[in-house]
């Protein structure tokens, strides 16, 4: 079927901003943490939204979306069910990206590195703040696994709710914890007109040092 769109002919001229070596700065983690906080303050939904790209087995790419629930010097956080998709994928092929994408600041960031496991107390204290019915369909739900229709999840749900009903704080299931992705490289992208864009990548090289490398849009 025939859309009445043509996608070709959507376009937006980039023009909120500009992304210049002397505003960046030497310290990727710094400049993504005053992007992040002005992603948060432009009032978009999900600002911590991120895509994940991780490879099967095959070779093959697979992607979807996660959300990010702490970032430092040490990396990027996740939490997920670690018999899904990208939990047996991650456990195969721990190399991954992630990519973040404001559209109302016209800006990007691609995040590379290889991802671990975060320690069981991580993981524990994250679970401990999610809502009683996040934490109940932890358990309830076979991630990535092919049900055959709604029923059987809703179904897998209420028994979740009677097997901890007498429980005020649900316990974190042993399948469900925490990833961190340590950067290996940083790519920050700043739309601007005429698709010349700015796009400045980082690339450690040992330790916390970094190379600052600008990339032709």
């Amino acid at each position: 079927m025939k859309s009445s769109v043509s996608a070709a002919d959507l376009r937006t001229e980039y023009e909120r901003g500009a992304l210049l070596e002397a505003d960046a700065g030497a310290d990727p983690y710094a400049l993504f943490h005053r992007w992040f906080e002005e992603a948060v303050a432009a009032g978009g939904r999900e600002p911590n939204a991120m895509s994940l790209a991780t490879v099967d087995a095959n070779g093959r790419p697979s992607v979807r979306i996660v959300l990010c629930k702490e970032f430092d010097a040490r990396g990027f956080v996740f939490f997920t069910n670690y018999s899904s998709r990208k939990g047996r994928e991650l456990a195969l092929n721990p190399n991954a990206c992630l990519l973040f994408f404001w559209a109302a600041l016209e800006r990007q960031v691609r995040v590379s590195g290889a991802v671990t496991a975060v320690a069981p107390a991580e993981s524990e204290a994250y679970f401990a703040q999610r809502p009683r019915s996040a934490r109940i369909g932890a358990w309830a739900s076979p991630q990535s696994e092919v049900i055959a229709d709604r029923a059987v999840l809703v179904a897998r749900n209420q028994e979740a709710e009677e097997r901890f009903a007498q429980q005020t704080d649900p316990p974190r299931p042993p399948h469900w914890g925490g990833y961190r992705l340590v950067p290996q490289a940083m790519e920050f992208w700043q739309g601007r007109p005429s698709r010349l864009h700015d796009r400045l990548l980082y690339t450690r090289q040992d330790g916390a040092h970094w190379q600052r490398s600008r990339l032709a849009p």
